[in-house]
């Protein structure tokens, strides 16, 4: 079933591309740019979506939600945020269509039916929330203010993949309002190290902590905190970001509080967003040319168990046997699906859950049923090997914890060694085309120097990690001083 896969060496895009559609995760739709995210592909992001919200929870986020479109005047208020999505709008100017009297069965605008004003389907929701916010503030008291909502967004993108560029995603964005500067700065850092542990403890993802460039930053933003993930392809992708809005929507939208003291002061912002592309990323980071790779900490199934038969009065005898099985391990809230179709052979189904990426399977036919053993298959290493029916639900679930910290090993293992220092032009450009990964390298602080190397190289200043030794260095395009270095690399 997977044989059909076009392998990562051949082409790795196509393989990506490949991946997604016959693992059932989404396919492209009659829209365009808009995917259809299947049933299976779903699962999975249910699944982050539930470890998200309750890590937004422990930290007294609530949950609530904003209109999907903006009024164009609201959406201008905040000029750099305006500015920074203007290319990317989809614009809706009016309300209703009417038979074509020239074109019988079909439909033309109504060109009497033009909204007064026209409406921004949201890319972002900062406007229509800190418009919301005026009148929700008044007080210290009220402060901070922590909502999270889960929504849609459209941004008119013009060239597309399934998860990680669309036109039309889901994500979650975080909208808070504080009293102090401190506060917000401390909400903005919070909220990136949320979602470093949670690429790190369920996508098994290890990610680097930065910020971004002032180029590179959120429009509207004073500061843009990040995570970064590096793909198997040595490209780089930004997995989440947290951004520090200063005072620029309060002050945009009018959003002030009384102090203790009773002065009006303008309320302190930020704003911070994951989205289904962290789907894509967890396809690049772990899967192989037989399918995808899934942590058992987010896949939708983390056992299969398929029996091995010839008569009725086998599968009977072993499908007993699984029952018992399957009860044990779903007390230890482990998730088990039992492939009992009777339209398809072992093989067929080994290679279906290979692709799909299920962390363990489990066959069994009447020679394991006489041993009183079980063959187990491990989706990661390829490997598998006979166990014990005594404790086999406690082999289970410790198997799966080590496989999910396997897959953060070999993912740590390759950023690792895809990590390297240059001191030149030369070297720079010769690591980007021979190795990829992230290339550490003195910088000079201009936005000029960064626009010159990404139009020379197509490689992006990635970000300014967060644990950088300060150093002493030239730039390695113009040999200006450098307090520093930062990380390079192409990007999705």
């Amino acid at each position: 079933m997977s044989k059909n896969l076009t392998t990562r060496e051949e082409d790795y895009s196509k393989w990506y591309n490949e991946l997604v559609v016959k693992a059932d995760l989404a396919e492209n739709s009659g829209v365009r740019g808009c995917m259809v995210i299947k049933p299976y592909g779903y699962a999975i992001w249910e699944k982050m979506q539930a470890e998200l919200d309750r890590m937004f929870k422990e930290t007294g986020h609530q949950n609530a939600y904003f209109p999907l479109f903006v009024p164009k005047s609201m959406f201008e208020a905040e000029e750099k945020n305006a500015e920074g999505f203007a290319k990317e709008c989809a614009i809706v100017t009016h309300y209703r269509l009417k038979n074509d009297p020239d074109n019988a069965g079909k439909l033309i605008v109504d060109p009497n039916a033009k909204l007064e004003e026209e409406l921004i389907v949201r890319p972002t929701s900062e406007a229509i929330i800190w418009s919301t916010y005026k009148g929700w503030i008044q007080s210290y008291r009220d402060l901070p203010l922590l909502i999270n909502q889960w929504a849609n967004v459209v941004r008119w993108e013009m060239r597309t993949r399934l998860f990680l560029r669309t036109a039309e995603f889901l994500w979650q964005e975080g909208h808070t309002a504080h009293a102090t500067k401190a506060e917000a700065l401390e909400e903005s850092e919070k909220m990136m190290n949320v979602y470093a542990d949670f690429a790190e403890n369920f996508m098994a993802i290890p990610v680097i902590k930065g910020l971004k460039t002032e180029t590179e930053r959120f429009a509207g933003a004073e500061e843009t905190y990040c995570i970064e993930a590096l793909m198997q392809d040595g490209k780089a992708l930004q997995a989440g970001t947290s951004h520090f809005l200063g005072q620029n929507f309060a002050k945009a939208f009018d959003v002030k509080f009384a102090n203790a003291e009773g002065k009006q002061e303008h309320v302190w912002g930020t704003s911070w967003g994951v989205s289904t592309r962290l789907m894509g990323a967890l396809v690049m980071t772990h899967s192989d040319d037989k399918g995808l790779v899934l942590p058992p900490n987010l896949a939708p199934i983390q056992v299969v168990i398929v029996p091995i038969y010839k008569t009725e009065e086998q599968l009977n005898e072993i499908s007993a046997v699984v029952n018992d099985l399957s009860s044990a391990l779903r007390k230890l809230n482990i998730s088990v699906k039992y492939d009992n179709r009777t339209n398809q052979k072992p093989g067929f189904k080994f290679a279906e859950w290979e692709l799909k990426g299920v962390p363990v399977r489990i066959a069994i036919g009447p020679k394991d049923i006489e041993n009183r053993t079980f063959e187990v298959a491990r989706r990661d290493t390829l490997t598998k090997e006979v166990v014990s029916k005594e404790g086999i639900d406690t082999y289970i679930k410790e198997l799966l914890q080590q496989v999910q910290v396997d897959l953060f090993d070999k993912a740590l293992q390759y950023r690792e060694t895809h990590i390297t220092e240059v001191n030149s032009f030369e070297e720079f450009k010769e690591v980007l085309e021979d190795k990829g990964g992230f290339i550490s390298a003195h910088w000079d602080g201009t936005a000029a120097t960064e626009e010159e190397i990404k139009n020379t190289t197509k490689a992006t200043i990635r970000c300014i990690p967060l644990n950088r030794v300060d150093e002493a260095g030239s730039c390695i395009l113009t040999g200006n001083p450098s307090v520093g270095r930062v990380l390079f690399a192409k990007a999705y």
